[in-house]
């Protein structure tokens, strides 16, 4: 039996770390052909050839919960969601750099673009590319087990870590996001999804005081995976 490499090594005992701290999900991206889409500096973009992608899953009985509109629990739930990832992403980042590597934790929501919907980065495309799940029609990252009732957040790195692959697959012939999507911004496929339409709603939604963020989780309540 060969030995194990370094990266192989690393990747087994941050993701033990990662599954430690609470994280449901786990996988390691090549991201240097997408660093130019990140919103950094491009000398900080460039040190980085390779991301960290964590997931947790949400809470079924508050999905379960919404109706027609996000209600104040998921409102709750998604701002408590987003401290769990930021405490678990630094924590992760920081393990990282007392062994002598760079890293850097990149926030789960902190949109620099409404309009464009433009963040530091896109977690969604790391975390396909670090297998984690496939795009769905939602427009969403749908995950074998989890459908898309999960959130992401990730650490960028120059450790030595055996990247993961993409997974390869899509929704099949589900289509509950469709029939679910109050503003019918989703569509048959994931390239013909409308963004405006969605915001436009979210939008609507914070304006009648659901929220005091633009959230709205329906089609998150309805997108099971292949399980579902």
């Amino acid at each position: 039996m060969e030995p194990e490499s370094a990266a192989a090594a690393n990747h087994k005992a941050l993701k033990a770390l990662a599954l430690e701290l609470g994280f449901d999900l786990f996988g390691v991206a090549d991201v240097t052909g997408m660093r130019g889409e990140f919103l950094l500096e491009p000398e900080t973009s460039g040190r980085f050839g390779l991301a960290v992608s964590l997931g947790k899953g949400l809470s079924d009985a508050v999905l379960d919960d919404i109706g027609d509109h996000p209600t104040q629990i998921y409102f709750h739930h998604y701002r408590q969601m987003n401290f769990f990832l930021d405490r678990g992403a630094l924590l992760v980042a920081d393990h990282i750099q007392k062994r002598g590597f760079r890293s850097m934790a990149i926030a789960a929501s902190q949109i620099l673009d409404w309009d464009k919907q433009k963040a530091h980065l896109s977690h969604k495309h790391v975390g396909h590319a670090a297998g984690l799940g496939w795009f769905g029609r939602n427009n969403l990252l749908v995950n074998p087990e989890l459908g898309s009732r999960f959130r992401l957040v990730t650490v960028l790195t120059d450790m030595p870590l055996e990247p993961d692959a993409p997974l390869g697959r899509d929704c099949g012939s589900c289509r509950a996001c469709i029939r679910a999507c109050p503003a019918e911004a989703i569509n048959e496929t994931r390239e013909a999804f409308d963004h405006l339409a969605c915001f436009e709603k979210l939008k609507e939604f914070r304006k009648k005081g659901y929220t005091t963020q633009f959230i709205c989780g329906i089609c998150v309540r309805d997108c099971r995976g292949p399980k579902g």
